[in-house]
């Protein structure tokens, strides 16, 4: 017998890359606006710094726990649901055999065939068919809290450290410009490498990141010289 070929799809990496993407895009954003706006208000290079790094900290940790909050949201909404579904094969698997071939009909089976599917998945796996064709609940999509928290903080912190080593290490006269030039380039290379493991289209994905990044530290850096100029 030959060997059985698994393919494996792009749907697999859309927890953890929707996380990762995320958290880096937010790093990055985030902590290059706050420097612009502090250094736009006349801060000095160690003032940036820190309230730079107080940023970092804050915001990976709030990723971390916005993530976790929600992601657990959701497993908590999905076990219900799988709760309630193993309550109603218990109560009436015969009922549910008829609304499983009912989906399958829609899907386009003819109903002899519908109902010969659902019976034999019924026999094989009744809750993983219920889950998966009813819910639309499956292993590949499912909710990991602790996962998507982990790697939001750790994108956002690897995210936020790029503008810092900037504004570490770059002359104080050219900061305001090298933070927000190199922060387009960061988002940029983040918006293709995303879209590409995630086989979306390359230019629209950058040109969006860079964009929403561009106007985020444009407005940081006008309310820093603002307040700057007032104080």
């Amino acid at each position: 017998m030959g060997r059985i070929h698994k393919e494996r799809h792009r749907t697999e990496r859309i927890g953890w890359l929707r996380a990762a993407v995320l958290g880096a895009n937010d790093g990055i954003v985030s902590t290059a606006s706050l420097v612009l706006g502090v250094a736009a208000a006349q801060a000095t290079r160690a003032n940036i710094l820190i309230a730079g790094g107080a940023g970092l900290v804050a915001g990976a940790m709030s990723m971390a726990a916005g993530e976790y909050v929600s992601v657990h949201s959701q497993a908590d909404t999905e076990k219900a649901e799988l709760e309630r579904e193993r309550a109603e094969l218990a109560a009436d698997p015969v009922a549910e055999q008829k609304e499983l071939a009912n989906i399958y009909v829609g899907r386009g089976l003819d109903a002899a065939l519908a109902k010969q599917v659902a019976a034999q998945l019924m026999a094989h796996d009744a809750e993983g068919a219920h889950a998966r064709d009813e819910l639309g609940l499956s292993e590949t999509q499912g909710a990991r809290p602790i996962q998507a928290a982990l790697a939001s903080a750790a994108s956002f912190a690897v995210g936020a450290v790029l503008p810092m080593l900037i504004t570490a290490f770059v002359p104080m006269g050219a900061l305001v410009p090298s933070v927000a030039l190199t922060a387009l380039v960061f988002l940029a290379v983040l918006g293709s490498v995303s879209a590409r493991i995630g086989g979306a289209k390359v230019p629209r994905a950058a040109l969006r990141v860079t964009f929403w990044g561009a106007l985020a530290m444009g407005m940081t850096a006008g309310v820093g010289a603002l307040f700057g100029a007032a104080v």
